[in-house]
């Protein structure tokens, strides 16, 4: 055998070994419904983060409040507060709400 016997035998013996190693893959169960549900998953997630960002927000302000006797920022606090819980719990709420 000469040298481009040896070439051609390598690069079909090269090209039978990646074409036995490549399997189809299937996406069992993801239609356009569950991409939906992926997208409402990952925007209640960024929700959910920004809920628990105003939450910490709102306990800082309210334990500042206390240290400077400032009754409307102890006030300010509270609302913040309660407006993270609901941001944080937005998508149990919708769901209630929705059934």
């Amino acid at each position: 055998m000469n040298q481009k016997h040896i070439k051609y035998a390598v690069m079909m013996a090269l090209l039978i070994i990646t074409a036995s190693l490549c399997a189809p893959v299937f996406a069992a169960n993801d239609g356009p419904i569950q991409v939906i549900n992926n997208l409402s998953d990952f925007i209640f997630g960024f929700i959910r983060a920004v809920g628990l960002i105003i939450l910490g927000f709102g306990i800082l302000q309210l334990g500042l409040s206390f240290k400077s006797h400032d009754a409307s920022a102890r006030a300010n606090g509270m609302l913040t507060i309660a407006g993270g819980i609901v941001i944080v719990f937005t998508k149990e709420i919708l769901t209630l709400i929705t059934g």
